[in-house]
């Protein structure tokens, strides 16, 4: 019991010095002339700071990722001893319809083609 409290006491001062740490060498506490002065607006921009993203290339990706989220999901399916065969077939080839519609209705409603 003593060694379990000693345990947690130490546990507690190395996050309690840690933080005392982080603010001791946190850069927010620097104080910067410009930062620090009012922004003036309605002045044209020397050059464009932020370029335009594809909407498309943010849905491809998407999609991807729930593709491969599924397919991980899918996976260990196979390795499961306890589960019948029947059942397991029954679980992929429904996880597989699900994933394909998804994909018919995302390829009807043109997400997947790139330029439009």
């Amino acid at each position: 019991m003593l060694f379990l409290l000693s345990l947690i006491l130490i546990c507690m001062l190395l996050v309690f010095f840690m933080f005392v740490l982080n603010v001791f060498f946190s850069k927010k506490l620097i104080k910067n002339r410009e930062k620090m002065s009012p922004f003036e607006c309605g002045f044209d921009s020397m050059s464009v700071s932020r370029l335009p993203f594809s909407l498309q290339f943010y849905l491809v990706s998407v999609i991807f990722l729930i593709f491969d989220v599924e397919i991980a999901l899918i996976m260990p399916l196979v390795y499961l001893n306890y589960l019948t065969y029947s059942f397991m077939i029954f679980t992929i080839f429904f996880i597989l319809l699900v994933l394909l519609g998804g994909l018919y209705l995302e390829w009807l409603e043109g997400a997947l083609m790139w330029f439009k």
